[in-house]
């Protein structure tokens, strides 16, 4: 499947938001979620109408797939899902989750942690909170990789 991800990749010097086609970026999702969790469903079809095939696995113990996957304590949120060997940690967007697997930066995943308003699954209304998406390193680094 091709998939068009924007990037502003410093080997793009003449036309940094050009788009390029990506034909192996893996779209099928894994999410570990709680069965009482109504905004999680809500994020998985984020997922599915931007292209993503998931899987939900509905758990009781979500923290043991966060812990394995290392997803630090303060990055926590309601759901985690796991993509190409990377883990993505609450209500992030479709298209920051492409262009982590079109980068693939060295990094554990992404997160949004807690659940702001706003963020794909969470949306209410005109409410939108900013928030940022960070990634975050098995050596505990943090970095944003993007802000709304």
């Amino acid at each position: 499947m091709a998939v068009t991800v924007w990037s502003q990749s410093a080997n793009q010097a003449t036309n940094p938001t050009q788009t390029i086609a990506y034909s192996d970026i893996p779209l099928n999702i894994t999410v570990h979620r709680s069965p009482t969790c109504g905004c999680c469903k809500a994020w998985v079809q984020h997922l599915e109408t931007n292209g993503f095939q998931a899987t939900n696995i509905v758990t009781e113990d979500v923290a043991a797939v966060k812990q394995q996957y290392g997803v630090p304590d303060e990055l926590t949120s309601c759901h985690t899902a796991v993509v190409d060997g990377y883990a993505i940690e609450g209500h992030v967007p479709a298209s920051d989750i492409k262009r982590l697997l079109a980068e693939k930066p060295p990094v554990s995943g992404l997160a949004v942690p807690q659940m702001p308003l706003g963020a794909p699954g969470m949306e209410s209304g005109n409410i939108k909170e900013p928030f940022s998406v960070l990634s975050f390193r098995p050596d505990g680094s943090v970095k944003t990789f993007n802000q709304y």
